[in-house]
């Protein structure tokens, strides 16, 4: 059975799940462990986990026993994409879920962006027109750097590595929109 989209959107709407999904791109994680590095309580990362679990965007890896108890060690599914080139829709229109999902990204940018120090980046905002066969190159390209960011990721603050953020949105838009 496949899961709606409207849910996983939802499930990524939410700043404190996309920090989540960050971490544990880089290495399984418990819910304790998540809440230590986010200076979070027990309760509130482990509600924001069972979200993503039941939106399909982390899975459990292990399981450990822990002072009598059971700790579920998470992982995230393969990176997230609004990739509907797969099976273009007829409407192109965003969806609300899609909204909250770009207004969760720009309010976890705005975070971020107090962490920034000013060394080797890159930042680009653009709105352009392009031939369609530029726009779709350069979204591989994106593709391919995204995944590569994605399979390097290790835990946090493992020694010999930097704190990074990588924040990308290509879309296509609406010629007549203003």
């Amino acid at each position: 059975m496949s899961l709606d989209p409207t849910v996983t959107l939802r499930a990524l709407a939410h700043p404190l799940r996309l920090r989540i999904l960050s971490l544990l791109t880089g290495t399984p994680m418990t819910a304790a462990e998540v809440a230590r590095e986010l200076n979070l309580t027990h309760a509130n990362a482990s509600y924001h986990l069972r979200h993503l679990l039941a939106a399909r965007e982390i899975e459990i890896e292990s399981e450990e026993r822990i002072r009598g108890g059971v700790a579920k060690r998470y992982r995230t599914t393969p990176p997230f994409k609004l990739d509907s080139s797969q099976d273009e829709p007829h409407d192109l229109r965003p969806t609300p879920g899609h909204l909250l999902f770009y207004e969760a990204i720009a309010a976890e940018l705005r975070r971020r962006s107090h962490a920034l120090q000013r060394a080797k980046a890159h930042v680009t905002d653009a709105e352009l027109w392009v031939a369609p066969e530029v726009y779709d190159k350069v979204v591989d390209l994106i593709n391919a750097a995204s995944q590569a960011l994605h399979e390097a990721a290790v835990a946090p603050r493992t020694p010999g590595t930097i704190r990074a953020s990588a924040t990308i949105a290509v879309f296509r838009m609406d010629p007549d929109a203003r």
